[in-house]
């Protein structure tokens, strides 16, 4: 990928660039928790974004994309929100001169071996890649927290999406062999180590994306907004369901809806597990990460209600191998991903046997990536 990127920008622009690479990002645990102010455990994966640049002496943009084969030229000083791939670089630059950053303009040439589509992250790659770029290639001294946060604003201004802050966090902040502990209140975290030794991370797609995930994202929210809100009647001391307890739910919440609380239960009893699980990989004990990593899927299945059929049959499927330790889904829900973590040695077997099962039952391809942890944004020498 390094040598494809700096190839297509030397034929472009006939200039050595400066290279940045921008991973995508898995979570191993702690789903919905994020809007609800909790804990989340992501890490950066070793699949990335390659973003080569240079400057230009005139106000012109000049991008290109390799995956789609696309130029695209645009003024600085006229930035807008664009339909595809262009607006998440340009909804960085725009970030950049809210700030008050000064900018020329630049080349760009943007390419990855992220699968697009897959829920790894693939936008908050490219948006963390270019303010890390522009960052260097300015000499603008921006701190990665700072640099978050405005990818972050990025996706929201320009593309329209009310992201979290964790793909953004994850794809910066990184480390081989390490999960993110973020608290996506105060954003403090802290690195817990990952040593899955004879193991892997194997993700399966379902290869479905279904429309209603947007819909049932916020009456989701909407949900647990709710039921935060029955809760401060009784303890106005609480800011979130990060300060909810079990009993404050069946005292304050049950009796009123016992749907909203079922939906606040499961993102307590979610915020628990993960602090459970920053324990139980501090004493590298993998079995109970994979019995915690199914109980968070019956709970997004059964109790939160944003899985589907394929999520469903591809972690039911799974469930007594012997080379699984565990395995969810990923993500907002719908579709998308499950994460598993599986036996080196059985990952092909399993995956032929798996994929062949899926089509039968589904109608579906299976698709299939095997992950490892990786560092987070860097430049490339």
């Amino acid at each position: 990928m390094i040598t494809e990127v700096r190839s297509a920008f030397q034929q472009l622009y006939g200039e050595e660039p400066l290279l940045v690479r921008s991973p995508g990002r898995i979570n191993l645990i702690g789903e919905h928790t994020d809007y609800n102010q909790g804990f989340v455990l992501p890490a950066a994966i070793d699949k990335a974004v390659y973003v080569a640049v240079s400057k230009r002496m005139d106000n012109s943009i000049h991008l290109y994309a390799q995956h789609f084969n696309e130029q695209a030229v645009f003024d600085i000083r006229s930035l807008q929100p664009q339909p595809g791939w262009p607006t998440y670089i340009l909804g960085v630059v725009d970030q950049l001169q809210q700030s008050s950053y000064a900018l020329t303009g630049f080349n760009l040439v943007v390419a990855g071996d992220i699968p697009v589509g897959a829920g790894l992250s693939s936008s908050a790659a490219v948006e963390c890649a270019t303010v890390f770029a522009l960052d260097q290639l300015f000499e603008l001294g921006i701190s990665r927290l700072d640099m978050i946060r405005m990818a972050q604003q990025a996706e929201h201004r320009f593309a329209g999406v009310q992201c979290g802050i964790m793909d953004m966090f994850a794809s910066m902040m990184g480390k081989k062999d390490h999960v993110i502990k973020l608290d996506c209140r105060s954003l403090e975290f802290a690195y817990e180590p990952l040593e899955l030794n004879e193991y892997s991370l194997v993700l399966f797609n379902t290869n479905v994306k279904h429309s209603l995930a947007s819909t049932a994202y916020n009456e989701r929210r909407q949900q647990c907004e709710q039921g935060v809100a029955w809760v401060q009647e009784h303890h106005p001391e609480v800011q979130s369901l990060r300060d909810i307890t079990l009993p404050m739910l069946s005292e304050c919440v049950f009796p009123r809806n016992p749907l909203i609380y079922q939906r606040c239960r499961f993102v307590v009893e979610e915020n628990l597990r993960l602090i459970s699980v920053c324990d139980d990989l501090e004493r590298g004990d993998l079995v109970q990460l994979g019995k915690k990593m199914f109980a968070t899927h019956h709970g997004l299945s059964k109790v939160y209600e944003v899985s589907c059929k394929q999520l469903d049959f591809l972690v039911d499927a799974v469930r007594e191998e012997p080379s699984v330790l565990g395995a969810r889904m990923m993500g907002g829900g719908f579709g998308g991903c499950t994460i598993n973590v599986v036996k080196k040695t059985e990952v092909p077997s399993l995956t032929a046997q798996l994929a062949d099962s899926y089509k039968k039952a589904m109608g579906l391809e299976l698709t299939t990536y095997l992950v490892q942890t990786a560092d987070g944004t860097s430049v490339i020498t």
